[in-house]
C-alpha cells in the first residue's frame, strides 16, 4: 500500500501519478475531508499524535511525507511531525519518501545544486538543515530508507498559497495586477506541481535514490517578471507586475502570521535563486513540463474555478 500523507497540492499530485500507475493508495489528513477520486482511501489521524501517526502507516509499503503543519507554526511543529512520522515508518518497515524546500541552503550566489552544503540563513532554514540532516544519518545508519525530493517554490492547478498561488494567478486570469515578492527582474525558479508529485514517485520507484537528496525537474530560470508576462500572454492581457517588499510583509505581518514568517526568507526573492535540477535529470532521463505548458494547465485550473 502507498500512503501519501496530507491532502495539499503535492500530496494530490502524488496521488494522481500513483493512480495513473495503477497503484493502491491511501492518503491521511486530520480532518478526513478531502476531494480524492473513488478508489482512493481517504483516513483520519493526527501526524502530531506518536500513536495515531505510528497506527495509519501500520500497513505501508512506501509512505511520501507530503504534510507540513501550517506555515506560522511550521518552526515549532515541524520536527515533532517528522519524529512521529519516522516512528511510524520505522516501525512498519516501509521506505519513506519525503519532500522538502531549500531553505537550508541559505542563500547561495550562483546555481543552488545538491553538493552544496548546508547553510542556512534564516530560522527556517537552520530548522529545515536539521530535519534533513537527521533523516540522512537514519539512512546511513541502516535504521530507515530515505529518499530526499527537493522543490523550489511551486505552482500549478490546487496550489493556493505559494508566492505564486492565488494572489499571482487569480488577478492575471482576472486582467487586474498581479503582486510579486521583491524584485521581480531577478531569475527566480519555480517548480510545477505535477513535475514534484512524479519526481517523486519516481524516487521511490528506485533503490540508488534512497541515501540521496535529489531537486526534482524545474524548467529553465527565467525572472518573475517574464514568468509574469508569459502568463498574462497565455490569458491575454496586458501584464501588470507589482512588486511587495519587506515593509510591506512587515505591515502585513501585524495582521497576517504567514506574512510575518515569510520575511526572513525574502533574500530568495531578493537575488537570483537558480535551482540546478540537472542530477535528477541526467539520472532518471525525465524532463520537466515546458514552462509554457505548465503555465497554461495552471490557467485553465484557475479558469476553471472563476467560472464555476
Amino acid at each position: 500500500m502507498n500512503l501519501i500523507l496530507g491532502t495539499g497540492p503535492l500530496a494530490m499530485s502524488v496521488m494522481r501519478e500513483l493512480v495513473k500507475r495503477g497503484e493502491l493508495v491511501k492518503m491521511v489528513n486530520s480532518s478526513g475531508i478531502a476531494d480524492v477520486p473513488q478508489g482512493v482511501l481517504l483516513v483520519k489521524a493526527d501526524l502530531m499524535d506518536e500513536g495515531q501517526a505510528t497506527a495509519v502507516m501500520k500497513d505501508a509499503r512506501t509512505i511520501y511525507q507530503c504534510a507540513q503543519p501550517a506555515y506560522h507554526k511550521w518552526g515549532s511543529l515541524s520536527a515533532r511531525m517528522q519524529d512521529n512520522i519516522v516512528s511510524g515508518a520505522m516501525a512498519s518497515e516501509a521506505k519513506l519518501v519525503v519532500a522538502e524546500n531549500l531553505y537550508m541552503y541559505g542563500f547561495v550566489k550562483g546555481s543552488i545544486h545538491e553538493q552544496l552544503p548546508d547553510a542556512p540563513s534564516s530560522k527556517k532554514g537552520e530548522i529545515r538543515a536539521a530535519l534533513s540532516q537527521k533523516l540522512i544519518k537514519l539512512h546511513r545508519d541502516g535504521s530507515l530508507q530515505v529518499a530526499i525530493g527537493r522543490g523550489a517554490d511551486f505552482f500549478g492547478p490546487c496550489v493556493r498559497n505559494s508566492s505564486v498561488g492565488d494572489r499571482f494567478f487569480k488577478p492575471i486570469v482576472e486582467g487586474k495586477a498581479c503582486t510579486v515578492l521583491g524584485n521581480p527582474d531577478k531569475k527566480h525558479t519555480y517548480t510545477f506541481i505535477d513535475d514534484f508529485g512524479k519526481a517523486l514517485v519516481l524516487l521511490s520507484n528506485h533503490e540508488d535514490s534512497f541515501g540521496q537528496v535529489w531537486h526534482v525537474p524545474n524548467a529553465d530560470t527565467i525572472t518573475t517578471r517574464q514568468f509574469a508576462e508569459m502568463a498574462y500572454r497565455i490569458v491575454g492581457k496586458p501584464a501588470r507586475v507589482k512588486s511587495m517588499g519587506r515593509g510591506m510583509l512587515r505591515l502585513g505581518g501585524l495582521f497576517i502570521p504567514e506574512a510575518r514568517e515569510s520575511i526572513e526568507m525574502m533574500y530568495q526573492f531578493e537575488n537570483d535563486f537558480i535551482v540546478d535540477s540537472r542530477k535528477f535529470s541526467d539520472r532518471f532521463g525525465v524532463m520537466p513540463t515546458p514552462l509554457e505548458q505548465a503555465l497554461s494547465l495552471t490557467i485553465e485550473w484557475y479558469l476553471s474555478r472563476s467560472s464555476s
